[in-house]
């Protein structure tokens, strides 16, 4: 009996011990499980880091494609401005030279009427000076017909100094961080139809164009486009006037075109491979058109639902 209480004694100190390395394990757990935790939310807060990151890169994505529609809209406007300047500077010359022209006119019939008076004192036969007084009147009449035009030109010239005006104001707006107001902006359909052209050239595969009327299809050369590619047209289109007929054959006649009748004439679109976008909303006046022109692919994927739901609008030719 001694015998086995001496072999039990160091086994108790054995377990004993194993149960104090049981406590220290457990210990060293709780610890690991804390640092494991800490670990954890340290991994949340990077998270909402670089979630946050990729926000304020979106942000800043966002903020360069407004300033490069800025820079757009800023060159176009200093265009317009050069040429209003040129168009001011012509009248002004022309202004010089029918001044010039008045004053020789008068100066002239200031002479005419010197002389008539001397003929008239003198023995000359009346029918001498009835061929001045015709003269004279000829003159005078071209005198009006000058002081007429250049009433006109100083119209011309008054409504271009308001525009330029109206123009630098524009200028002043676009330039700043303000939403431009496209209300008195004067963009024509020629301007139109010239982007469009030029956005036309460089199509490779799909091209979806609308205009108001066929006849502004002539403007945009569908006959240049290669023939690899893809047109879907829409514009209003009276089969029954001689002329939209000729047109609409003479576009039906390429093999890559599907023409369709819209009747609403309230846009001009052009949708390019899915690369390049330009839509433009007819105003109150014939110039008052507003165009957005872009290659960002989320203002094609909003525009892009206008152009189509257009398309699909509009109707078969029977």
């Amino acid at each position: 009996m001694d015998e086995l209480n001496n072999l039990t004694e160091p086994n108790k100190d054995y377990i004993a011990n194993l149960q104090e390395e049981l406590k220290q394990k457990e210990k060293v757990i709780n610890e690991l499980r804390k640092r494991l935790l800490l670990i954890e939310e340290g991994l949340k807060k990077f998270e909402d880091i670089d979630l946050k990151l990729k926000i304020k890169d979106d942000l800043i994505e966002n903020l360069k494609s407004s300033l490069s529609l800025k820079d757009d809209q800023i060159k176009t406007i200093k265009s317009s401005m050069d040429l209003k300047d040129g168009q001011v500077e012509t009248l002004h010359n022309s202004l010089k030279i029918k001044n010039e022209k008045i004053k020789t006119l008068e100066k002239s019939v200031s002479l005419k009427e010197e002389q008539l008076k001397e003929l008239a004192s003198s023995t000359v036969e009346k029918n001498l000076i009835m061929e001045k007084d015709g003269k004279i009147e000829n003159l005078q009449e071209k005198l009006n017909i000058l002081s007429g035009e250049l009433e006109t030109a100083d119209e011309d010239l008054e409504a271009l100094e308001t525009e330029n005006e109206k123009l630098r104001n524009n200028l002043a707006s676009a330039s700043g961080p303000k939403i431009v107001d496209w209300t008195d902006i004067e963009v024509s359909k020629a301007d139109i139809l010239k982007k469009m052209r030029d956005i036309l050239s460089k199509a490779l595969h799909n091209i979806t164009i609308a205009v108001p009327d066929i006849e502004d299809l002539q403007e945009l050369h569908l006959y240049e486009v290669r023939s690899s590619v893809n047109m879907k047209v829409s514009s209003s289109i009276d089969p029954s006037l001689e002329d939209d007929a000729e047109l609409l054959e003479e576009f039906g006649s390429l093999d890559n075109i599907s023409i369709r009748l819209y009747e609403q004439k309230d846009r001009f679109v052009i949708d390019r491979d899915g690369e390049e976008l330009l839509f433009a909303i007819r105003g109150e006046s014939e110039n008052k058109n507003l165009v957005i022109h872009t290659r960002d692919s989320k203002h094609q994927r909003l525009l892009r639902s206008l152009v189509m739901e257009g398309w699909l609008r509009s109707r078969k030719i029977e």
